[in-house]
């Protein structure tokens, strides 16, 4: 079946979907979930989704556009079922990150520990975090920090999504948000330092 809004010229044609879309949808979701199997499935569920949605297609926005739309659905509400799997969002086992207080001085409050102030990135920076060897160690690194934290930092950062957005996405206070997103910089940068700068 075909759909198609007359005055945009938006056409719905789902026979061709794996051949046009699948690549770009799956660089998406692998993005966003840094896992192989779990992107493939993403972009089957959103496959299938779309399938069996064609008669809610409007045609106000591309194939494609409604299509990645499907597929952020679909990555938010994988990040959410994970949520409920683990700990509270807040509470981190001991086998994980280190905690917030770990980089901060306990007797100068707001100063940092030595051994865990910001490293001089060098004056190639920019050049450097160009490459793909960067966005490998990156990815690692992500991949890190709790499994629903990266849905947040992600949904935040990548999508550049406005933080109330993000916290009704996945049912946040505006001060766990934004406890999550620092914690998550701090051990993401601790990580980049230990295994990029090192290379």
């Amino acid at each position: 079946m075909t759909l198609q809004n007359k005055e945009l010229n938006y056409v719905l044609d789902p026979k061709n979907w794996v051949d046009n879309y699948s690549d770009y949808l799956y660089n998406y979701a692998y993005y966003r979930v840094n896992n192989q199997a779990l992107a493939e499935d993403l972009v089957q569920d959103t496959f299938l989704a779309g399938i069996n949605a064609q008669s809610t297609y409007k045609a106000l926005a591309s194939e494609k556009t409604w299509l990645v739309s499907i597929l952020k659905n679909k990555i938010i509400d994988h990040y959410k079922k994970a949520s409920t799997r683990n700990e509270s969002p807040l509470q981190i086992s001991s086998d994980e990150a280190p905690s917030y207080d770990y980089f901060f001085d306990k007797q100068k409050m707001g100063h940092w520990q030595k051994e865990t102030s910001p490293k001089d990135w060098g004056t190639n920076t920019e050049a450097q975090i160009e490459t793909k060897e960067f966005y490998g160690v990156l990815e690692k690194c992500m991949s890190k920090i709790p499994e629903k934290w990266q849905g947040i930092f992600k949904m935040s950062l990548l999508d550049e999504k406005d933080s109330a957005l993000v916290c009704k996405e996945f049912s946040l206070s505006s001060s766990n948000f934004w406890v999550i997103m620092h914690r998550a910089k701090l051990q993401i940068r601790e990580c980049l330092e230990k295994n990029w700068l090192k290379l």
